[in-house]
């Protein structure tokens, strides 16, 4: 065969199951045998050592060099005594993707080498910031940027074939102080929803010292052969099919989803939940999601910094361990149009160091006021910056999701469930404008746990179609984008939640200044707030054309496409709540914008490209080649002589295909016009607006014409493997 597609499934079909490296073992065998732990930093820190940086990690407490020399040390000790020989600050810079430079342990002396490692190793780095997104922070000729330990976030070891090598999570700065990653201002804002959080959380309970964000993410994703891949320019280079005609079975069956696991691709998974656990990634779900192709793993929830750090190592992993199984992972939001793509949703609570989920029911009314409070708080902050959220999760990646038939819509708008809007209700209507009676007065009914079994912590049922849902013990963040860092949702909610909590304590401090009552201000305050966030409230379906016209009445806004998203993170509103709370400077901001309109750009501009050479490649000479067969065939039945009549079939098929080729050809001048045009505009702002306005609409026309082309073509000549192969052949 010398078709590239027919020899792909070829190979795909004699492909055989490999086996996972580590498959019976037990998983509490090597859990976490990768990770510096506090098991393992007993063993190789001294006392003090081991201290400070036990402290360091619950605390934020700052480390002194001499003590950074000591624990270095340790470190390396116990990277060499596990096959580790080199080192990295391993950092996320906004690329949205993880970033390395490897050092060796080794320094030449005398006639030989020794192994070093300090404190200055440890502590501080210094790779080229120039050559990162920095939105104009940097330029070429300011190369010198920081990588900064963070002791929050413990050292792990990598093994990449049979290299290993330790890797230290830090934070990334310019030489003049600005943060050019996601950790960075993730860590500043969990520590501003600690700091505004506390206060609220001792108006019940003293013995409370520390409040911590908590992420629980869902990661889905598809895997197909990489000989399919490799025959795909457009998934090789985008990460998404540019073209493709649907195939006549998709997921309308729905068979897939919770169905049966493919051998090679579980295989894969068990190899996966090995690495992921040796990493101490805390992986224990697994399952086919709804789309043929498509699967989804999960772990427990952790503290929020950690549980980004795990799913940027986990995304990285899965690329790497697919290759393994001659597999590859499509982590883009949309790689084939017509069924579902993928999200990664972001399951959000605050917990405290007594072990309270602060979103949980209690079972007394002091600490359901507690949740209460907590739960209101969260619905209020959504209300004042939904679209802050909205700009969060905005991507040329995740605009071919939203709204989609799996997906939210890019309406931002809350789901509490019936039983807690009822509970609402009952609150608003009963406090009335009097001073509030005693939390202890039965009438209230605010005794949540007495209505529902303890056993049931998901009492809200499941709406697929909000990006904003309360699921029992937590708020699930269901429209961020599979491939998305969740740093970016995160910054923007642990933020708004603690801007909301202090202006809370702020409205309480000022009731019980004026004579209030603590409780009956609490509960004066909460009553306003629900009043307040009843247009973001919204329990029906997010598809509907009602809804769109609903959510509009509200005034509530439905930005559909990244450019203009992106405009809310620029307004004197976002800018002041960034600014005042010490978690962007101004000029941070508006260059991490920067950089999000140029990511956009670069995108749009490569699938421009891709697109144009598969359609002048492979489409359109592959039309032509069948029209000429078409034309010797007609000639054929008039040489022989039969009736004109006869080839009619021949004469409309060979019609349209010209057509289609004519309307291709045309649509890539269009497309090159509408580039250039793009190109020229004054900001980076309005240049993204023309890719998305005026570049990206053409990609439909060309595709359109493509897709036909490939029903009316030969299949035996076509030479891009089709959507029946790449999603049901494995």
């Amino acid at each position: 065969m010398t078709n590239p597609r027919k020899r792909a499934v070829e190979t795909v079909v004699n492909r055989e199951v490999i086996a996972p490296k580590h498959a019976g073992n037990k998983v509490s065998d090597y859990y976490a045998s990768n990770v510096f732990t506090e098991t393992a930093m007993r063993e190789y820190l001294a006392e003090d050592a081991f201290k400070a940086v036990r402290e360091a990690m619950r605390s934020g407490k700052k480390i002194s060099r001499e003590i950074a020399d000591s624990v270095a040390a340790g470190m390396k000790s116990w990277a060499m005594a596990n096959g580790a020989h080199s080192y990295t600050h391993w950092f996320q810079p906004l690329t949205g993707l993880t970033a390395e430079k490897h050092d060796m342990f080794f320094t030449p002396k005398g006639d030989g080498a020794i192994e070093v490692f300090g404190g200055d190793a440890l502590v501080q780095q210094e790779p080229d910031a120039s050559s990162f997104p920095s939105g104009g922070i940097r330029a070429t000729f300011e190369a010198r940027g920081y990588t900064a330990w963070d002791p929050g976030s413990p050292a792990f070891i990598m093994e990449i074939g049979d290299g290993k090598t330790l890797c230290i999570p830090t934070i990334f700065i310019s030489y003049t102080g600005e943060t050019l990653d996601f950790k960075a201002p993730l860590l500043k804002s969990s520590a501003f929803l600690e700091q505004a959080a506390l206060p609220v959380v001792h108006m019940f309970d003293k013995e409370v010292t520390r409040v911590t964000a908590t992420l629980g993410w869902e990661q889905e994703y598809f895997v197909i052969d990489e000989a399919l891949f490799y025959s795909r320019p457009d998934l090789m280079f985008t990460g998404r099919t540019l073209l493709g005609e649907s195939p006549a079975k998709g997921q309308q069956l729905e068979d897939h989803y919770f169905g049966t696991i493919p051998e090679r691709v579980y295989a894969f998974m068990l190899d996966l939940e090995t690495e992921a656990h040796k990493l101490g990634i805390p992986i224990r779900t697994r399952h086919n999601e709804v789309a043929p192709s498509q699967f989804e793993c999960a772990p427990m929830f952790e503290e929020v910094s950690i549980a980004v750090d795990h799913n940027q190592l986990l995304m990285d992993l899965m690329e790497r361990v697919a290759r393994r199984h001659k597999l590859r992972v499509l982590l883009h939001e949309k790689p084939f149009a017509g069924i579902n793509g993928s999200g990664k949703h972001n399951n959000w609570s605050m917990s405290t160091d007594t072990g309270k989920n602060l979103l949980s029911p209690g079972k007394t009314p002091k600490t359901n006021l507690l949740f209460l409070t907590f739960f209101v708080n969260v619905i209020k902050s959504v209300s004042e910056h939904a679209d802050l959220l909205r700009a969060a999760i905005a991507s040329a990646n995740n605009d071919h999701r939203l709204g989609a038939n799996e997906a939210p819509p890019a309406i931002i708008s809350a789901f509490i469930g019936s039983y807690m809007t009822n509970v609402l209700d009952e609150v608003e209507k009963r406090v009335s404008k009097g001073k509030y009676d005693e939390l202890t007065n039965a009438n209230l009914k605010l005794d949540i746990h007495n209505k529902i079994p303890d056993v049931m912590l998901d009492n809200t049922d499941r709406n697929r179609t909000s990006p904003f849902a309360f699921t029992g013990n937590k708020f699930e963040f269901r429209a961020v984008g599979s491939s998305a860092n969740c740093a970016q949702s995160m910054i923007v909610m642990n933020t708004i939640m603690s801007n909301q909590l202090v202006n809370f304590k702020n409205s309480v401090d000022k009731l019980v200044k004026d004579g209030e009552s603590k409780e009956g201000a609490i509960m004066r305050v909460i009553r306003q707030y629900i009043s307040d966030a009843k247009p973001i409230l919204f329990e029906g379906d997010g598809y509907s054309d009602a809804w769109a016209k609903e959510a509009k009445r509200r005034g509530l806004n439905n930005v559909k496409t990244t450019p203009y998203a992106l405009d809310f993170f620029l307004t004197k509103k976002a800018k002041e709540l960034f600014v005042k709370n010490g978690i962007y400077t101004e000029r941070e901001l508006e260059a991490r914008v920067e950089v999000l309109y140029h990511s956009y750009i670069l995108k749009i501009e490569i699938e421009a490209k891709v697109l144009k050479e598969l359609v002048v490649n492979n489409v359109i000479p592959v039309s032509i080649d069948y029209m000429n067969k078409l034309i010797t065939n007609i000639k054929g039945l008039k040489e022989v002589g039969i009736v004109a009549s006869a080839s009619k079939s021949q004469k409309d098929t060979l019609a349209k295909i010209a057509n289609h080729v004519n309307a291709i050809s045309d649509g890539v001048v269009k497309l090159e016009v509408a580039l250039e045009q793009a190109h020229k505009a004054k900001t980076t702002s309005l240049s993204a607006k023309a890719y998305c306005d005026k570049v990206k609409p053409l990609f439909d026309v060309i595709r359109d014409n493509a897709d036909s082309l490939e029903s009316l073509v030969d299949d035996a000549t076509w030479t891009l493997p089709k959507y029946r192969e790449m999603l049901f052949i494995r």
